[in-house]
């Protein structure tokens, strides 16, 4: 194991604080230490990072990171940006944070190499790349495990990685590290392990009472701080909790805990989690006929859903509006040098005349080599013309794309308003009769007027659900993505010869309506290639939850094609549509294919 050099010692006694989230500790003694600049910067951002949980505080930085003199600093400042910014951008965090691994590595510091490795571990624990990056960089970080913190860090990440087998002896050793640091003020850290062992109990033991305990611990220990990086933790624990009491239908400790969790702000890409607990918690309401306290949860988890899809379409408009006031920039740009090579070719057509008159035989090789000089700009001049035409193309296309966009917003305003006018019309009259028979039920109680009353209630009751569920209609509402799937894939391999095989992972809660739709859809036209094209006799569909990202993989055993000349001007055999389909969703599309070798098509949604 590497030593730490004397000249760190005040920047090691700074991580340790920082490591145990002692702010105010730490911002006492950071005017007695010997810090640079880069080091200073490193401390403040952090800092701001736990108190925030955003990386507002860096956008200077990224803009002008010159006066961060240390590579391994900047290269995880910038990491720190893309990972924690509102629309996260993994790829390049991962990429940063690997370029710091390796350049703390080259000067071999203990402090720069563990907390690069640490950065890159929450990079991966979010990301498909988990399962290819994390032994590597395990295997690196356990060799610069300098004091207690960073061998229990090692193993929480160790055994947070690791398979579904031996899940008692991986309970048994996460309670080994917990009892190794049970002196140690690390809070976050021991939440995190306690929160991970009630993981293993709830979801692969299921032991519900045991993993009660671990979660609550974990909860007790995040509550001892007042940050917002501790508070984004609390969400997810308490939404646990919840899910154990609605389990064992205590639906007032599960409603309890879910209030827990809604009571906390989350940035607005992470809005999914809010439209997640208004669903839960207007569930159980209508359990209990609490009718109001429904509505009002049903319109938060709308709100929240709507944001959510605005936050989106205003993030895809703005990039479109950057892309066109930039193409429109380099169009007037072009159109004045357009304007200043048609003069200079006027200038030098009159001073050729001019020469032809004055001039003699003897300079006919002269006016033959102008002409061929002033016959090359005009060509020029016509090559420059079609590129304008191109680019007022591209202009309009875009131009139509805002208003495809525009439009989506209208539609779901006019969805937002027919569901007000159901409300209005036809259970705000139903309601003000039910008020109506109370009335009358306190004055004359009879059996006849009793019954009516009630059956007005419990037509009030389905009103609410039809009203509640509309977006669910249609086909993939009712069944689901993966059901539907399946049922397409056993349909296909009937009446095509074809043998279509769905693996799916994770998807044992459903997805909002519209993205399963689209999925459907997608795969669907996938599928279609398959049978129109690739002459296969198999083909697999796996879908696979990681959470944050929903993977899609088509293969089939087919003639195949040659990928590279799949090409965004020119797909064909319907993968534009594929294409346009998945950019919609913020996705990405990956095409491998070899002649005679079969076709495999990768696809990574956000979710």
């Amino acid at each position: 194991m590497s030593v730490i050099n004397s000249y760190a010692q005040d920047f090691n006694n700074a991580i340790q604080l920082l490591k145990s989230y002692k702010l105010d500790d730490l911002e006492k003694l950071q005017p007695t230490l010997k810090l640079n600049q880069s080091e200073f910067d490193y401390l403040n951002n952090q800092k701001q990072l736990i108190i925030n949980g955003t990386t507002d505080s860096l956008i200077d930085f990224k803009i002008d990171s010159s006066s961060i003199k240390n590579s391994t600093l900047k290269l995880i400042l910038l990491g720190d940006y893309y990972l924690f910014k509102n629309i996260p951008e993994d790829s390049l965090a991962y990429s940063y944070y690997s370029k710091a691994v390796n350049t703390a590595l080259k000067t071999k510091d203990t402090i720069l190499i563990t907390e690069s490795c640490k950065k890159i571990f929450k990079q991966l624990f979010k990301t498909r790349h988990s399962l290819d990056g994390y032994p590597i960089y395990l295997d690196i970080y356990k060799d610069y495990l300098y004091d207690a913190n960073e061998k229990a860090t090692y193993s929480f990440h160790l055994y947070n990685y690791e398979g579904s087998e031996h899940r008692l002896e991986k309970i048994a050793s996460l309670k080994l590290v917990l009892s190794a640091i049970k002196d140690k003020d690390l809070s976050f850290l021991k939440a995190k392990i306690n929160q991970l062992i009630g993981v293993e109990f709830d979801y692969f033991k299921k032991n519900s009472d045991s993993s009660l305990v671990y979660y609550l611990k974990a909860k007790e220990l995040m509550q001892e701080k007042p940050y917002q990086f501790y508070r984004n933790e609390l969400f997810g624990i308490n939404a646990n909790i919840g899910l154990i009491y609605l389990r064992k239908e205590d639906y007032e400790n599960a409603k309890k805990y879910f209030q827990f969790s809604n009571s906390i702000n989350l940035p607005k890409y992470r809005f999914v989690e809010k439209v997640k607990i208004n669903e839960l918690l207007a569930d159980i309401e209508l359990q209990s006929n609490n009718w109001e306290n429904a509505y009002s949860y049903l319109k938060s988890r709308n709100a929240y859903s709507d944001t959510l899809n605005e936050y989106s379409k205003a993030t895809k408009i703005t990039e479109i509006n950057t892309k066109y006031e930039t193409e429109k920039k380099e169009k007037e740009i072009l159109q004045l040098s357009n304007d200043n090579l048609k003069s200079e070719a006027k200038r030098k057509q009159n001073q050729n005349i001019a020469l032809g008159l004055a001039g003699s035989l003897a300079l006919g090789s002269i006016i033959a080599f102008l002409i061929f000089k002033n016959t090359k700009r005009k060509q020029k001049l016509a090559e420059q013309d079609k590129e304008l035409e191109t680019q007022k193309l591209a202009t309009v296309l875009k131009e139509q794309e805002l208003t495809t966009i525009d439009a989506m917003i209208e539609g779901q305003e006019k969805e937002r308003q027919r569901i007000a006018n159901d409300l209005h019309d036809d259970l705000g009259g139903l309601m003000a009769t039910v008020k109506l028979h109370f009335n009358a039920l306190k004055e004359k109680q009879t059996p006849e007027l009793y019954a009516k009353t009630n059956q007005l209630i419990d037509e009030a009751y389905e009103k609410v659900r039809s009203v509640a569920h509309a977006k669910n209609s249609g086909v993939i509402a009712k069944q689901g993505l993966l059901k539907a799937v399946q049922q397409m894939a056993d349909k296909v391999s009937v009446l095509n010869k074809i043998k279509i095989n769905v693996i799916d992972h994770g998807l044992d809660e459903r997805l909002e309506n519209s993205l399963e739709l689209t999925i459907f859809r997608i795969i669907q036209e996938l599928i279609t290639n398959i049978i129109k094209h690739a002459n296969a006799t198999e083909a697999n569909i796996h879908i696979t939850n990681h959470e944050d990202t929903l993977n899609i993989m088509v293969e089939d055993n087919g003639k195949g094609f040659n990928a590279s000349q799949i090409t965004k001007t020119k797909k064909g055999m319907g993968i534009s549509s594929i294409d346009k389909r998945v950019a919609h969703l913020d996705g990405t599309l990956t095409i491998e294919s070899e002649h005679n070798q079969g076709t495999t098509i990768i696809i990574d949604i956000p979710i």
